[in-house]
């Protein structure tokens, strides 16, 4: 590695070991059991949709969460440096939309892939714990790529603890779990978009926004269960 590039990776990780507002992290050997709400500084909302669109630049301009494309120049340091991070859109008794706050994983197992440690329960201290509403995951992606495997396994488990379907005010609102990803503007990072599945339907949407703000809505691919454990996904042209 030259030796500009190694001070600069230097320099990024020794930045990156800051403690990010809004972010918890777990030390080595710790098991996080629940994660706090409601995001500092953030909701609530009226809509799910609000919640959602909201979350995506919020977390897309946290530290590292962009690595670029693969072709991109210095793209391999950008994706050492990646996170992931994660969190809970939830839905309370006010009727109100929260984000948690955002967990990611300290330490990486697989060069090949980004990974947050995101819990199963949200402790927000104003109301029951079982008065909460799971209504997405929310994550990004930092070369925004499709849902991943590990994602469809980790959104169904969670059904299966939640259930698939919130009641809210509005509706009934399927649980499901978002990727975000990104476009670079005049070398910022802002939100073009983000991936959706549903357990419920199957369906995984692609959502992108261009840049007058206006969103499109794209029916991307079709996960088929072939047993507990199997899956099949199919990429619709």
């Amino acid at each position: 590695m030259r030796p500009l590039l190694t001070m600069t990776l230097l320099l990024a990780l020794g930045c990156g070991a800051r403690p990010i507002p809004g972010v918890v992290e777990r030390r080595p050997g710790e098991t996080l059991t629940h994660i706090p709400g409601p995001m500092p500084n953030f909701g609530s909302f009226q809509t799910y949709s609000d919640a959602l669109l909201a979350a995506c630049p919020k977390i897309l301009s946290l530290p590292h969460a962009v690595a670029s494309h693969p072709s991109d120049f210095n793209f391999e340091l950008r994706w050492r440096l990646s996170k992931e991070y994660c969190a809970w859109i939830y839905y309370t008794p006010d009727g109100l939309y929260e984000m948690s706050m955002l967990t990611t994983r300290p330490f990486q197992d697989d060069p090949r892939r980004r990974q947050c440690d995101l819990p199963s329960f949200v402790r927000d201290s104003r109301y029951a714990d079982d008065s909460l509403g799971y209504v997405f995951v929310v994550h990004n992606h930092p070369v925004g790529n499709e849902p991943s495997r590990d994602d469809i396994r980790f959104i169904v488990n969670q059904g299966s603890i939640h259930g698939f379907v919130v009641k809210t005010h509005e509706r009934e609102v399927p649980l499901g779990i978002v990727a975000y990803f990104a476009r670079t503007d005049q070398g910022r990072p802002t939100c073009a978009g983000f991936f959706l599945y549903m357990p419920v339907t199957g369906e995984i949407l692609k959502w992108t926004t261009d840049e007058n703000g206006e969103w499109k809505k794209k029916h991307y691919g079709k996960v088929t269960w072939k047993n507990a454990s199997d899956f099949d996904v199919e990429r619709l042209p």
